[in-house]
């Protein structure tokens, strides 16, 4: 384990800023998705479900704009894709903690659509900006950071809405969410290096990052290694959200609710120490691997007998919940051509959040049929099954690239998809 390694990650000028910058841009994010709930119940009277329309319409528009802003960002830049972003932003948020319900949810599904691609902008910042040794190592810091954001926002979110109106808070958080892009956009950081044009023309139509001729390529980089590498993306977040819904299930069944806070926050303690763990490792590991060994480790939570064994398994299966979300991250970047990471991270986004919508539906049909325990045994399954299903593939892969597509000794560092997939 190499603890230097965040040392030298956190050397790096543009890294660094990135990291920090990203912290604060993701804050208002967390806490403006709790204010949207909050508001819907309290200031327009309405039912928790009805708020969980607003949050899915809002849900849905961003998974659908993160392939077109991304593809926007790879061809246009940072810029230009980002200042319209940010007049829709200003616009719609200026109007609809004001508004009714049906407007709301046109307001807000509005924005999502038009939503700044901040995570597809920081991670390409990193990966532009550290060597391929470095990169799991640079992405587990910014995993560390979104762990830590997400803890803050919502605490944020609520301590704003008991101090104002909803309505306001709202606003505020919003109007925060859109400066934090405009400081994107000034300080407008490069997305790849000098070498590769984000131009859609200058990009390796069909070709892998190593700039080998990729088979059965769709828009140009979506080989059947990339789209499994997507599907593994939405099984970790069908296993995080079914985890989610779990413990709320479970708690409740044991009488104690209010133990819920705590628990998630051990989960969460669990994910930010395993990304840090992971980030300092020697060596990365498959995808796949850690994906099965996030499913393995979240079944036993099934077999708690109280609240005290059950946080202590529950923190047992957060470990992996980072370290699973940066390999999916990290073994993109190298299987996807430089110019082309802008929509690569869209997609990304759009099947982490199409997991997210499949995970609480999964758990919950479970949890109804039976019992709590069913909920983490749903999931589990299913994180199994893709995990399988990729490592064959993978496999298959592997056996299939001729020896001299390989490379010699100077691939060693991760520039074949097969040398990663073989991890």
């Amino acid at each position: 384990m190499n603890i230097g390694g965040y040392r030298d990650v956190l050397a790096v000028g543009d890294t660094r800023r990135v990291l920090i910058l990203g912290f604060f841009v993701r804050v208002p994010m967390f806490a403006g998705m709790v204010l949207l709930t909050l508001h819907v119940v309290t200031s327009l009277g309405r039912s928790y479900g009805q708020a969980g329309l607003v949050t899915a319409a809002s849900t849905v528009a961003v998974a659908v704009s993160g392939p077109w802003r991304g593809r926007l960002l790879d061809r246009v830049g940072l810029r230009r894709t980002v200042g319209p972003s940010i007049l829709v932003q200003v616009a719609c948020w200026s109007v609809a903690p004001w508004v009714g319900y049906a407007p709301l949810i046109a307001l807000a599904a509005t924005a999502g659509l038009f939503v700044v691609p901040t995570f597809s902008i920081l991670r390409q910042v990193i990966l532009r900006s550290t060597p391929p040794e470095q990169r799991r190592t640079a992405l587990s810091l910014d995993s560390a950071a979104t762990e830590l954001s997400f803890m803050a926002g919502p605490a944020l979110g609520v301590w704003l809405a008991t101090s104002w109106s909803t309505g306001w808070a709202l606003f505020l958080c919003q109007m925060a969410a859109a400066a934090a892009g405009f400081a994107l956009w000034v300080v407008n950081p490069p997305l790849t290096s000098g070498a590769v044009s984000g131009a859609a023309g200058d990009r390796a139509e069909g070709s892998d990052a190593s700039g080998r001729p990729a088979r059965r390529a769709v828009r140009g980089f979506i080989t059947v290694p990339v789209a499994m590498v997507y599907l593994a993306a939405a099984a970790t977040t069908i296993v995080l959200t079914g985890t989610d819904v779990g413990v709320v299930a479970a708690l409740r069944e044991f009488n104690r609710p209010e133990s819920i806070g705590w628990v998630l926050a051990l989960w969460g303690a669990g994910s930010l120490l395993g990304g840090l763990a992971y980030g300092a490792w020697h060596r990365s590991f498959s995808v796949f691997w850690l994906l099965g060994g996030l499913a393995v480790s979240t079944a036993p939570v099934a077999l708690a007998a109280g609240v005290p064994s059950f946080a202590v398994l529950i923190t047992i299966c957060g470990i992996l919940c980072a370290p699973t979300i940066t390999a999916t991250v990290e073994h993109l970047s190298r299987l996807v051509p430089e110019g082309s990471r802008g929509e690569m991270m869209g997609w990304h986004g759009s099947a982490m959040t199409a997991g997210s919508a499949l995970g609480a539906p999964v758990a919950g049909f479970a949890i109804d049929h039976g019992g709590w325990q069913s909920g983490f045994l749903a999931v589990s399954a299913v994180g199994v099954v893709v995990a399988v299903c990729g490592g064959l593939t993978s496999s298959h892969q592997t056996r299939s690239v001729p020896p001299s597509a390989l490379g010699g000794p100077a691939d060693s560092v991760g520039a074949s998809p097969a040398a990663i997939l073989d991890h």
